[in-house]
């Protein structure tokens, strides 16, 4: 069964991110619908969260309808992605990028 990055919330954040991030890691991609480098980057998120779901959690926060989160966080540039570990953020990616280049930063934090 393929595995969606789950859509999050201002006033779930804490729940879906920062608690849950203390099981695994959380991938959290901040974006908005007008954006073009963030719909480029879905499908490569949604291969990784396919690919990786035992060890990592992906959500996607659309910085348009949530504006707290991204304002909280300092997000300047979209797509951002912050990986969240035992919740803190312990790594930010800004821009799309490909898949190698993204699971190579985030490696160190989600093996078993």
């Amino acid at each position: 069964m393929a595995v969606k990055p789950l859509t999050i919330s201002d006033n779930s954040f804490s729940q879906d991110v920062i608690a849950s991030s203390s099981d695994k890691p959380v991938l959290v991609d901040f974006w908005a619908e007008w954006c073009g480098p963030c719909k480029m980057i879905a499908p490569t998120l949604e291969q990784i969260a396919n690919e990786n779901s035992d060890r990592l959690r992906i959500v996607k926060l659309n910085v348009d309808e949530n504006p707290q989160t991204a304002r909280n966080l300092g997000i300047m540039g979209i797509p951002t992605l912050i990986l969240f570990k035992d919740g803190k953020a312990v790594k930010q990616i800004v821009g799309n990028r490909p898949k190698d280049q993204i699971l190579a930063q985030i490696e160190q934090f989600i093996k078993n």
